[in-house]
């Protein structure tokens, strides 16, 4: 639905008389509470905590793809095949097993790791979605524009 429709073209009108009522983004502010603003301080906070563990999660899932890829190499050479391991700078001759055991240990502690973002993903969201929500209904308590 466009804004030419009638519904639409309400909203547009409303959002756009309320725009004009504020001057800059200072007056803003200073026609939402100190309430609302601490709720909004913590919203732009816990975006920039997801953010950083959707980061986290992506960096981590690569890594498994990459330890993976490496586990399927390693199964298809022949055991007298040389390995070597980077340790550090430093590259060193192991075993086939030792090898792909290192890679499997490394493989189920990322995904571990994974696991416990994921965990504070969903709080993260479910912090989010109430913090939005709430400051929804502050801000349409007020006069504010309706989001939809």
């Amino acid at each position: 639905m466009g804004f030419n429709s009638a519904a639409g073209g309400q909203v547009w009108n409303h959002f756009y008389r309320w725009q004009m009522n504020l001057d800059t983004e200072d007056t803003i502010m200073q026609n939402i509470s100190p309430k609302v603003q601490n709720q909004f301080a913590m919203l732009q906070q816990v975006q920039q905590q997801l953010q950083t563990v959707l980061s986290q999660k992506t960096q981590y899932e690569m890594a498994v793809r990459e330890a993976k890829r490496a586990e399927e190499e390693i199964k298809d050479a022949a055991d007298d095949t040389p390995m070597f391991m980077s340790i550090g700078t430093v590259m060193v001759q192991k075993k086939k097993e030792y090898v792909g055991q290192k890679l499997t240990e490394k493989v189920e502690m990322l995904e571990l790791r994974i696991k416990s973002l994921e965990k504070q993903e969903t709080m993260l969201q479910g912090k989010f979605e109430q913090l939005q929500a709430q400051i929804k209904s502050a801000l349409e308590g007020k006069g504010a524009p309706n989001a939809a």
